[in-house]
C-alpha cells in the first residue's frame, strides 16, 4: 500500500496541491484526470519518488516494489540488442541464477565434509529456494510475448537498442516496466507511442496484471477499459469517483446537480432570514425571534459552490460547397529505401465522409496523408481533388511554420477567416490557450502549445476537406471533447489518423486500414471495423489460415471491390437524401438556437458586468429594471438551452437510426 499524506504545494497564491490525502491499495485501479495543468504528471512523479516531497508525505508498506513511466524521457543509451535490454528487467534473478552456476561449479573443489562445502549447500539452498516460485525457465517466452505485444517483430529482438527511435524506445521502456511486475505501475500517458494493436494488447495485459495501477491518459477508451476508480484533479484537490471514465463523468454531473440544489436551497433560506431580521430588527415584539435568526445564520455551516473549469464551445467556419467526389486516387505507390509502403492504390471519398486512417506504427499512415495533402510525392499514381474542394491540412511540421515573433493571437488574425475577437478567444480556449496565455509570443511556447496553436489556426480556415494526423496529441479530455463535437457537426470531408478511439468514434462513417503494402476501407467507426478484426480472428484460428491469405478473400469478397462501387454510391446518396428529409428540420432549429444562446450569453455577460459595479446599487430603480432584465435574460437562454439539447438529440437518434444503431 501507499498512502500520500497532507500533499500541500503552493507557488504565489496558487495551490498545486491544497492538503491532497489519497492511498492506492494493492490491486487498486486508478485513472487520475484533470484539465492540462491540473498536477497529474507532478502528483505521479511524487508518488514514484522522482520529484522531492517532505518527509512523511509518502509512505509505503515493505516489499513494496513502484515501477514509474515518464509521459518522455531521454533515449536509451545502451549497447544491447532489443531481446537483451528486456532481459535486464530479471536482472536480480539472472544474478541469482548466475551465482547458482557458480556454486555448483565451486562444490568440486571441497571436500563434502568441510565446512565450506556445507556453506555453498546452504547459500545453493536458499538459491534455489528463491528461485522455485519465480517461473525463471520461462523468461523468454514472457520477453517475446511482452514485445510482440507492443509492436516488435521477432527479426527485430537482435537489432541493437541505438537504431530504435524514441517512440520504439518508449515501447521498450513500457515492456521492461510491464515485465518487472512491480507493486504498483505508475503510468503517464502509455497510449501515446502506440498504434491500435499494440493499444488493444496493452489493455489486455493490464486487464490481467496483479499489482495496483495509476494510469494518466487522455484516451477515454483506454481508461474505461483499464481502470474501476478514476481520481480528478482540480483546482489542488482530489475527488475521487468508485468507477471508471465513463462513471465519473455521469457520477461528476449529479454530484454538481446535487450541490447546486443544496446550495440554491440555503441561498433561499439566508434570503428568506435576512428579509425577516431586516424588516422586524427595529420592533421590540420581534427582537427575540430576530436574535434567533441572527444566531442560526451564524450556526448556519455554508455551502461552497466547487470550482469549475471554464467551459469552451466552438464550431468549424461552415464547409464551402464542393462537388459529390471529393479526392480520387488512382494507383498510388509509395517506397523508401525500397521497401514498398503501399502499392496500387485506389480509393474514392466522397462530399460528407469522415475517415479513421490505423495500422500499425510503420505502416505509412502519415505518409499517405502526406501524399493526400500534396505535402510529399508519390512513386506513381495520382491524387485528384474534385470541383471546388478546399483542402487543409494539420501535421507535426505545421508547428515548426509559425512565426516565432507574433502572438498566439496575431498568428490567429493570419489564419485568412474574419473572425470576431470573441470567437477567436473561444476557439483558442478549446486548445487551451486562456487569458494572458493568448499575449505570448510563439517563441516562448512549448512543443505541445505549438502543435496546438498550428491546430487551431488549420481549424479556422475555411475548408471543405481536413486532414489530420494524430490531432488531440497534446490536448486534454475537455478540449478533446469539444474538438469531437465540433467535427460531428462538420459537413465537409475529414480523414484523420488517430489511435484515440473515442474521439473518432463518435464521427467516423468509414475506416481505412493501411497494412502490409495495401490499403482497405470499411463501413461504420473504429470500433466496428476493430469488431470486424476479431470475428476475421477467430475464422483464421478455426479455419487454420493465415493472416494474408484470409486478407486477400477479404478483398475478392468486395471489401475495396470496384466492381460493388457504384451500388455503395447509390446507398450512401440513398442515406444522404434520407439524413436530409429526416434531420434538415432539425438542423435549421439547431442552428437557430446556437444562434439565440450565443446571443444571450453574450447579453447576459454584459449585464453581469453592469451589476459588478457598486455604484448600480445606489440606484435602486436602475437596479430593479437591471435586475429584472438580467433574470429575463437567464430564462430565455435556459429556454434555447433546452431548444438546443432537444434538437441535438433527434438528429443524433436520426443518425443512429440511419448507421443502424
Amino acid at each position: 500500500m501507499l498512502s500520500v499524506n497532507n500533499l500541500d504545494i503552493r507557488f504565489g497564491e496558487k495551490h498545486l496541491f491544497k492538503n491532497v490525502a489519497v492511498q492506492v491499495y494493492n490491486g487498486n485501479r486508478i485513472g487520475l484526470v484533470g484539465v492540462n495543468g491540473a498536477g497529474k504528471s507532478t502528483l505521479l512523479k511524487i508518488m514514484a519518488g522522482v520529484e522531492p516531497s517532505d518527509d512523511g508525505v509518502i509512505s509505503c508498506a515493505k516489499h513494496f516494489s513502484i515501477g514509474y513511466l515518464a509521459q518522455e524521457s531521454t533515449d536509451l543509451i545502451s549497447e544491447r540488442t532489443l531481446y537483451q535490454e528486456a532481459e535486464s528487467a530479471f536482472g536480480p534473478l539472472l544474478e541469482l541464477q548466475r551465482e547458482s552456476e557458480e556454486l555448483q561449479v565451486k562444490m568440486k573443489d571441497y571436500d563434502p565434509e568441510s565446512s565450506e562445502f556445507k556453506e555453498i549447500i546452504h547459500r545453493h539452498g536458499e538459491i534455489l529456494h528463491l528461485l522455485e516460485g519465480s517461473d525463471i525457465y520461462a523468461i523468454g517466452g514472457k520477453i517475446e510475448k511482452v514485445l510482440v505485444g507492443l509492436g516488435f517483430s521477432p527479426e527485430q529482438l537482435n537489432l541493437p537498442v541505438s537504431a530504435f527511435s524514441g517512440g520504439w524506445q518508449m515501447r521498450l521502456k513500457l515492456a521492461k516496466m510491464l515485465l518487472e511486475s512491480p507493486s504498483l505501475l505508475l503510468l503517464d500517458e502509455p497510449t501515446n507511442h502506440l498504434d491500435l494493436e499494440s493499444l488493444t494488447w496493452v489493455e489486455q495485459f493490464l486487464k490481467n496484471y496483479h499489482g495496483a495501477m495509476v494510469i494518466i491518459s487522455h484516451d477515454r477508451t483506454f481508461l474505461d477499459k483499464t481502470t474501476e476508480i478514476t481520481w480528478e484533479l482540480s483546482f489542488g484537490k482530489v475527488d475521487i469517483y468508485k468507477g471508471n471514465y465513463s462513471y465519473y463523468v455521469k457520477e461528476r454531473a449529479e454530484r454538481r446537480a446535487i450541490e447546486k440544489g443544496a446550495y440554491d436551497n440555503q441561498q433561499a433560506k439566508i434570503r428568506q432570514t435576512m428579509r425577516f431580521v431586516d424588516k422586524f430588527r427595529a420592533k421590540a415584539t420581534k427582537a427575540r425571534q430576530v436574535q434567533s435568526r441572527v444566531k442560526q445564520l451564524e450556526k448556519m455551516e455554508l455551502i461552497e459552490l466547487t470550482e469549475e473549469e471554464h467551459q469552451i464551445k466552438f464550431s468549424f467556419p461552415p464547409a464551402p460547397p464542393s462537388g459529390r467526389d471529393v479526392l480520387q486516387v488512382e494507383g498510388l505507390s509509395k517506397s523508401y529505401d525500397g521497401k514498398k509502403v503501399f502499392d496500387g492504390v485506389k480509393l474514392l471519398l466522397n462530399r460528407g465522409d469522415k475517415v479513421a486512417v490505423v495500422g500499425v506504427n510503420g505502416a505509412g499512415k502519415s505518409t499517405f496523408l502526406k501524399i493526400l495533402a500534396d505535402q510529399l510525392p508519390s512513386d506513381t499514381g495520382s491524387v485528384r481533388l474534385g470541383a471546388n474542394v478546399r483542402l487543409s491540412y494539420f501535421g507535426q511540421h505545421q508547428a515548426q511554420e509559425l512565426s516565432p515573433q507574433l502572438t498566439v493571437l496575431e498568428t490567429m488574425a493570419l489564419c485568412g477567416e474574419e473572425m470576431t475577437v470573441t470567437r477567436t478567444r473561444s476557439l483558442l480556449g478549446a486548445f487551451l490557450f486562456r487569458g494572458e496565455d493568448v499575449d505570448k509570443k510563439v517563441s516562448v511556447l512549448s512543443g505541445g502549445e505549438k502543435s496546438r496553436l498550428a491546430l487551431a489556426k488549420m481549424i479556422a480556415a475555411p475548408a471543405n476537406c481536413m486532414l489530420l494526423d494524430e490531432p488531440t496529441n497534446h490536448l486534454d479530455m475537455s478540449s478533446q471533447e469539444v474538438l469531437q463535437e465540433a467535427m460531428a457537426q462538420y459537413e465537409g470531408t475529414i480523414v484523420v489518423v488517430s489511435h484515440n478511439r473515442y474521439f473518432v468514434d463518435r464521427f467516423v462513417n468509414k475506416v481505412l486500414e493501411v497494412r502490409n503494402g495495401g490499403i482497405a476501407l470499411y463501413e461504420g467507426n473504429v470500433s466496428d471495423y476493430l469488431r470486424k478484426q476479431e470475428q476475421l480472428q477467430l475464422k483464421r484460428e478455426e479455419g487454420g489460415e493465415n493472416e494474408e491469405s484470409s486478407r486477400k478473400k477479404e478483398k475478392s469478397a468486395g471489401v475495396n471491390d470496384s466492381m460493388s462501387r457504384k451500388e455503395q454510391k447509390r446507398l450512401e446518396a440513398v442515406k444522404r437524401q434520407e439524413r436530409s428529409k429526416k434531420a434538415g428540420p432539425w438542423l435549421k432549429k439547431l442552428a437557430e438556437a446556437e444562434q439565440q444562446v450565443e446571443s444571450f450569453e453574450t447579453q447576459k455577460e454584459e449585464l453581469e458586468q453592469l451589476m459588478a459595479d457598486p455604484g448600480l446599487y445606489s440606484d435602486e430603480t436602475r437596479w430593479t429594471e437591471v435586475s429584472k432584465k438580467y433574470e429575463d435574460c437567464k430564462r430565455r437562454l435556459e429556454r434555447w438551452y433546452k431548444n438546443w439539447e432537444i434538437a441535438q438529440e433527434k438528429i443524433d437518434a436520426i443518425e443512429e437510426e440511419l448507421n443502424g444503431g
